[in-house]
């Protein structure tokens, strides 16, 4: 597995990361906590050095589970969690004060529970679970921030970037408060390469490039007759005819790289990774098969600059997620 700098926090991460929202037991549907384990495990075992969870996957049980995981093996292993916004509310709203979100002391609780989830007495990277670029310079947050930084309960701050807002951490990332990044990135949402990620690259900021295959979209399994299980989020996130416009949108990207179905995940996985910007990217990985797979990829190649320059043809500006 092909190791990376995260940004300027002095650590390194693998290429392929392991995104732990799936195996929180809420939102994702049919999941059982033997298979996450052998899938972390497995993961570990393949040079998988970089795990993302965060406080409201599951109400901790993700922490919990990745928690288990890490304190029972010797490999070095950076770990990142969230901090859900005291209001709760996804995404962040413009013009809301940022101590509606992120109070210093809500931030303090917060990192505690998750540290207590963990097992560990430091977290690597804490973030915020949404970002709003308003906050720069107004609110309580940095100071706890700075705070838990100085006391050792955690070495990194960075963001998880609202969903398709990919320029809403500009000005975060030019006043030097912030470490790491983490942005929906894939081949459909292009957009962090217009500003976020020169951004990065300038600033030397980290980047976690989370959902990589579209929750499950770029995989090339869904289609028209796709069903989820009762209560799996992905029945509201493919409602209507989305299904349909992403098998026809899939079958234009097959057709047009020359490139069979089966290939896909590899492909999407690889035009991330092509990007110098990107640390690690973290797909959700529930299985032992999907863990093997995706790790498979960590190799440095990334993908051939002619699939690269194709697959900019595909950009596609929606969001499923509303």
């Amino acid at each position: 597995m092909n190791q990376r700098p995260f940004g300027r926090t002095g650590l390194q991460v693998s290429e392929i990361g392991y995104g732990a929202w799936g195996i929180g037991q809420t939102m994702w549907i049919g999941v059982d906590d033997e298979d996450s384990l052998r899938a972390l495990n497995r993961a570990v075992d393949l040079g998988v050095t970089m795990i993302d969870t965060a406080l409201a996957y599951g109400n901790g049980h993700s922490e919990q589970l990745v928690g288990k995981v890490i304190r029972e093996r010797d490999e070095p292993i950076v770990v990142a969690t969230k901090i859900p916004p005291k209001n709760m509310q996804w995404p962040a709203p413009t013009g809301i004060d940022p101590d509606e979100a992120f109070p210093a002391d809500y931030v303090r609780e917060c990192t505690e529970r998750s540290l207590s989830n963990l097992g560990l007495d430091t977290v690597d990277v804490q973030q915020f679970h949404v970002w709003s670029d308003d906050w720069v310079g107004r609110g309580s947050w940095l100071e706890g921030i700075e705070a838990l930084k100085s006391e050792g309960k955690i070495r990194a701050f960075g963001v998880s970037i609202n969903d398709h807002q990919a320029a809403n951490a500009i000005k975060l990332i030019e006043s030097g408060a912030v470490d790491t990044v983490q942005v929906i990135y894939n081949v459909f949402d292009q957009s962090p390469e217009d500003e976020l990620l020169p951004a990065c690259e300038q600033h030397g900021v980290g980047v976690l490039a989370r959902v990589p295959f579209d929750e499950g979209s770029l995989t090339g399994t869904i289609g028209p007759d796709t069903d989820f299980p009762d209560g799996d989020f992905r029945n509201h996130y493919f409602r209507g005819d989305r299904k349909q416009q992403v098998a026809d949108r899939v079958q234009a990207i097959v057709d047009d790289l020359g490139i069979e179905r089966e290939q896909l995940p590899e492909v999407a996985l690889r035009y991330i990774l092509s990007h110098p910007a990107v640390s690690t990217v973290i797909p959700g990985m529930r299985t032992v098969r999907n863990v093997e797979r995706n790790a498979a990829v960590g190799d440095g190649q990334g993908l051939p600059a002619e699939q690269v320059a194709g697959l900019k043809r595909h950009r596609w500006e929606r969001d499923f997620y509303r």
